[in-house]
């Protein structure tokens, strides 16, 4: 038995467990090293990695946004401000349920669905932690409601914003445009981060034009937030540049006088400075309150706005292309003289038609028993006789008349510093084969040579073409930017139309005048108390085709299907300072309607700046200048147009633009 026992060896027993806990020692050991060395690189190594994550979530930069620049008119009126206004911001990194959050809003304020739609896309597309407006312009009882019940709106604010407002609404709505919320395609085009914290961005005119200068540059701010992200205190800021302020060419004084002489009829006014193609003003009516559309404009008034038969948004001086009537003939009076096709004493016989080649189809005078048997240039221009400028056109042609109006700026973008400006019309042979794949013919020649036919021109550019014929030829290109922060910008000239004899303009502009200051013109009726002398012409240009057998009846056509009436001319005639073009759709006629309108216009910009007239009320008429004998040029014996045989006329010419 006691042999079996095992004999206990206390010295092996001793060895084993020494060496136990030499190994549990260095487990133990190992262990404290690596936890040593985590604890090394999370407070030495990587420190700065988390503190700014620590810092992350109590600390935000938040974007602030610029103040956009201020737009003022020549005087220095405002016509652009900025006025502060509160909104709804929801972040949505810290409002949770997006649904549950709106939900708990309309209990306590009223939130459209227009607005939840426009919130809703915007939020689509937002950076992370960037505040995204849900409701403009809340009003003090809506402020008051929500700071009572903000703890139950995690993620959303109240916060202040300087947004756009014009002071003279509907007056100047085409001209400086008006901005609006930044949409999707506007997105993707400019730089983001330039324009974070800000959600309105130029929609059209001035606004949009020079929205680089208004902007400015965005700058930021380190802001500390509690758990419920709710800022606690700024702890460093970066100021934004503001927008730059812009002054403008136009005259505030002007431009009402320019809206309110249209009386409420549709219609368009341009005013240029002739010797530096300043516009003076750029009234189109009807027009609509520019202010509707900063804040988000209702599907509503929107509606209203698109479907009105008016077409209130539509910029009648930039985008309405009219046929210009008689307006152009003493453009193309001055090309005959160009070409030496015509001397001013040269006269053709007017028995109130003309016909190509001397038959065919008669080309009729808007004055029925025409102007009599010996029309000089400067009786065309004063009575606009219809058959002078058919016999001019027939023996300029098509190319020459193209291409002399060309260097009047027609046909082609003036280069306005506006929106969304329509080229217009001036017809060549050339331009018809590619538009319309048809050869031109004889008699489409007869109709541009009063304005008729293909020819389409916008009321800037018959403003910029009376501009060119008042400075002699010097072409300017239109703007409305007189100023940037003070600094004047240059006006640029584009080019000089070279006429060889300088009396030609002489000839050109006493026809002009006595337009207005004859007994004869077809604007006399407005040089009554005229203190100054105004050289122009009137238009009436067809809508609809009348009949060749048939007579024009305003009393048979509809509102919309009669005539327009224009007006162009500059003034003081020896000194021009203003030059105007006016256009009043289905007015009928230039010198009762448009030619007034023009008057009320100049007499707002001269009247302050020129002495009191040495003449007694009433003698704004003055006699025709006695011109050198004329000689006689029958109309029928010009050499007819190739192909003369086969002519027609783009638009049925029974009525031609003329003074009726």
């Amino acid at each position: 038995m006691a042999e079996r026992l095992a004999i206990k060896d206390t010295l092996t027993e001793t060895r084993i467990f020494s060496k136990r806990v030499v190994i549990a020692a260095a487990g133990v050991l190992a262990l404290v090293a690596v936890l040593l060395g985590r604890y090394f690189h999370l407070q030495i190594i990587d420190h700065e990695t988390y503190r700014t994550e620590s810092d992350r979530n109590r600390i935000h930069a938040r974007a602030v946004p610029p103040r956009r620049g201020l737009i003022f008119d020549r005087n220095g009126t405002l016509l652009a401000d900025n006025r502060p206004i509160f909104n709804i911001m929801v972040t949505r990194e810290r409002a949770l349920d997006i649904d549950v959050m709106l939900a708990e809003l309309r209990t306590i304020i009223e939130v459209s669905e227009d607005d939840e739609q426009r919130f809703r896309k915007q939020l689509a597309r937002h950076l992370p932690f960037e505040a995204v407006p849900l409701r403009f312009a809340l009003n003090e009882e809506e402020i008051a409601r929500l700071a009572v019940n903000r703890y139950r709106l995690p993620g959303v604010e109240v916060e202040a914003e300087l947004v756009r407002h014009y002071p003279f609404g509907e007056l100047l709505a085409h001209a400086v445009g008006y901005v609006g919320r930044i949409n999707e395609q506007e997105l993707e085009e400019i730089d983001r981060v330039n324009y974070s914290g800000t959600h309105l961005i130029g929609k059209n005119g001035i606004e949009k034009y020079y929205e680089a200068e208004l902007h400015g540059t965005v700058g930021y701010e380190n802001v500390e937030t509690n758990a419920r992200g709710r800022a606690l205190r700024v702890l460093d800021h970066t100021d934004p540049v503001r927008g730059k302020d812009l002054t403008l060419e136009l005259d505030l004084d002007v431009q009402r006088a320019a809206y309110a002489a249209l009386g409420g009829e549709l219609g368009a006014v341009v005013a240029v400075a002739p010797r530096t193609g300043g516009v003076i003003a750029i009234a189109s009516a009807p027009s609509f309150d520019p202010n509707l559309f900063v804040s988000g404009i209702s599907s509503a008034d929107y509606a209203a706005l698109r479907d009105s038969p008016a077409r209130p948004l539509l910029n009648r001086t930039m985008q309405g292309q009219y046929p210009p009537g008689s307006t152009v003939k003493p453009m193309f009076a001055l090309a005959g003289l160009y070409y030496g096709i015509n001397t001013p004493q040269s006269a053709v016989r007017d028995p109130g038609w003309y016909r190509l080649g001397g038959r065919g189809r008669k080309y009729r005078d808007w004055k029925k028993w025409g102007h009599g048997w010996s029309v000089d240039m400067d009786l065309a221009i004063t009575q606009s006789c219809d058959v002078y400028f058919y016999d001019l056109a027939h023996r300029l042609g098509i190319q020459r008349l193209h291409d002399f109006a060309v260097k009047f700026g027609l046909g082609a973008p003036t280069g306005v510093d506006q929106t969304s400006e329509r080229p217009g019309v001036m017809p060549s042979p050339a331009w018809k084969q590619k538009a319309l794949g048809q050869p031109w013919f004889p008699g489409e020649t007869l109709s541009a040579g009063i304005g008729q036919g293909y020819v389409l021109m916008t009321p800037m550019q018959l403003a910029v073409m009376t501009a060119t014929l008042a400075n002699r030829g010097r072409h300017y290109r239109p703007h409305l930017l007189a100023e940037i922060d003070g600094a004047p910008v240059t006006p640029e000239l584009l080019h000089t139309v070279d006429v060889p004899d300088p009396g030609s303009w002489d000839a050109m502009q006493a026809g002009m005048e006595h337009v207005v200051h004859s007994p004869r013109g077809t604007a006399k009726i407005i040089a009554r108390d005229l203190g100054y002398r105004i050289a122009g012409k009137t238009g009436t240009a067809q809508v609809v085709g009348i009949a060749q057998n048939a007579t024009y009846n305003s009393a048979a056509l509809k509102k919309h299907q009669r005539d327009h009436a224009l007006f162009i001319g500059f003034a003081p005639a020896d000194d021009p300072q203003i030059a105007v073009a006016v256009i009043v759709e289905n007015g009928e006629h230039g010198s009762s309607t448009a030619a007034p309108v023009a008057r009320k216009v100049m007499d707002a910009y001269l009247l302050p700046r020129l002495p009191p007239p040495a003449t007694s009320p009433g003698a704004g008429f003055a006699p025709a200048a006695d011109a050198a004998p004329p000689v006689p040029v029958r109309a029928q014996d010009a050499a007819p147009a190739t192909g003369a045989t086969g002519e027609r006329a783009a638009e049925p010419a029974a009525v031609p633009a003329g003074e009726g």
